[in-house]
């Protein structure tokens, strides 16, 4: 996540990134404990938006933090509260080989527009699999070759993980910075 905050503000763009209150207890007492339930996570997204406020505001994050940020941003209704955007990098689709137990239903609400980052060979969501879902045409895709969950290719693929991490930065300030004809401006 340091090398995507690096890059994207090289960009152009600010990145603002933070932890989620299980993650700093983990850094503070060095003790490792399971993530917060939903409702803290999202707890700590509102705070988020309400403190940075929505305008120009895109949300996201890694997997777990990208779900729970699409959940946030899926639920908010009132235009004046509303982030411009969501980025996922990978998105868990699903549970770790329960790919009949899906994490689609809050995405058909996302009134935003939304990038994902997916890598080609995700186990929580590759290409074949996400092809057969039925997703809103708010969420635009970023198709990393040969990616697992964390982007990185098979060495035979002759794809490195920086290369992938590389095409997910360029997809995402390009979709910050020209959004498609029908989506807002996502910055002003």
């Amino acid at each position: 996540m340091q090398f995507f905050a690096e890059n994207l503000a090289a960009g152009g763009l600010r990145v603002i990134r933070f932890e989620f209150p299980y993650m700093r207890r983990r850094r503070l007492t060095g003790k490792k404990s399971p993530p917060d339930r939903a409702p803290v996570l999202m707890q700590a997204w509102r705070d988020i938006i309400k403190h940075f406020g929505p305008q120009n505001l895109i949300i996201g994050g890694k997997s777990m933090g990208g779900r729970i940020a699409s959940m946030v941003a899926a639920e908010i209704r009132d235009r004046e509260i509303m982030p411009a955007g969501l980025v996922c990098l990978g998105y868990p689709f699903h549970p770790a080989g329960k790919p009949d137990q899906l994490r689609v239903d809050h995405l058909h609400d996302l009134k935003v527009p939304t990038l994902f980052c997916q890598g080609t060979r995700d186990t929580l969501g590759h290409l074949d699999d996400v092809a057969k879902y039925t997703l809103p045409d708010t969420i635009k895709f970023c198709w990393l070759t040969d990616g697992d969950h964390s982007f990185k290719p098979r060495k035979k693929s002759g794809i490195t993980e920086q290369t992938n991490w590389r095409t997910a930065i360029t997809s995402i300030i390009r979709f910050v910075h020209t959004p498609s004809e029908q989506d807002p401006p996502l910055r002003q």
